[in-house]
């Protein structure tokens, strides 16, 4: 059936333990932090803004940080770990990261570290952690797929390709996080340098909305319940682009591919 209308990111219902859930605070080179839910845990996926700006976008959706059960860290550039270290310090919340990416964190003097690798699930409260590794000029780049035992989440930013074990771990998900960092064309027209064009579009690079696309036709999509583009260049994208670009991969209407904004985030996405 093709799907029309918005997928539904919204407040949570009178039970908000009733099912998954995620919503992003913000997306994008200014800043990136997803949180996940599922029963009692909640889970919030780097930190690229200030402590106190974190504080503020979680108070949005009803959450706070010290409700967290821990922070999870996708790679070290600024933009995802910019606010780690107060955060977790000033809540006592573990952080989880790959040994390579910890190599090339600054202030994380006394954080409580937990190392993972892109290849071992781990549980974390009423959550299954799947980290996979992508291919990302960072030192070792992960991102994750999450399940409660009956619903999936994956999640997909900051890659300059798809691999077969990329599309093996976002296999049949219920709902995707994607990367749809700019238009092909936007950015070969666009200010940047060509040093920066190069490397933004390049292996080591950021997904484009085609090739965001090209994964959707690649995998089993039918248990997807939200697709929310996301880390769009201000630059070189527009949110109604990856809205098409996804949709056509998908057969849906354009409107109901969210876009989770630089400064606006997502309300939350439930999982039902």
């Amino acid at each position: 059936m093709r799907k029309t209308g918005r997928p539904g990111c919204r407040l949570p219902s009178a039970d908000p333990r009733a099912s998954m859930r995620f919503a992003s605070l913000g997306s994008g080179s200014r800043g990136n932090a997803t949180l996940i839910e599922a029963g009692s845990t909640l889970v919030m996926v780097d930190c690229g803004f200030s402590c106190r700006e974190a504080e503020r976008r979680m108070a949005c959706l009803d959450r706070s940080p010290e409700q967290l059960s821990a922070v999870l860290v996708t790679h070290e550039h600024g933009d995802h770990v910019r606010g780690v270290p107060v955060l977790a310090r000033k809540y006592r919340l573990p952080v989880w990261l790959t040994r390579g990416t910890h190599l090339f964190m600054q202030d994380d003097a006394s954080l409580d570290l937990h190392f993972i690798d892109g290849h071992h699930s781990r549980g974390l409260g009423d959550l299954e952690v799947h980290p996979y590794t992508v291919p990302h000029d960072a030192r070792e780049p992960c991102q994750f797929a999450f399940t409660d035992g009956v619903h999936r989440l994956g999640m997909l930013t900051d890659t300059g390709r798809i691999t077969a074990h990329i599309r093996e771990s976002l296999d049949a998900c219920d709902a995707l996080l994607l990367e749809c960092n700019h238009d092909t064309d936007m950015l070969a027209r666009g200010p940047y340098s060509s040093a920066l064009k190069a490397r933004v579009g390049g292996p080591l690079g950021h997904l484009s909305n085609t090739q965001a696309a090209g994964l959707l036709g690649d995998i089993d999509t039918s248990r997807l319940q939200h697709v929310v583009a996301a880390h769009l260049s201000e630059q070189n994208n527009q949110p109604q682009l990856a809205r098409e670009a996804l949709a056509a991969a998908l057969d849906c209407a354009a409107d109901w591919i969210g876009v989770a904004g630089q400064d606006t985030g997502t309300g939350w996405c439930v999982i039902a």
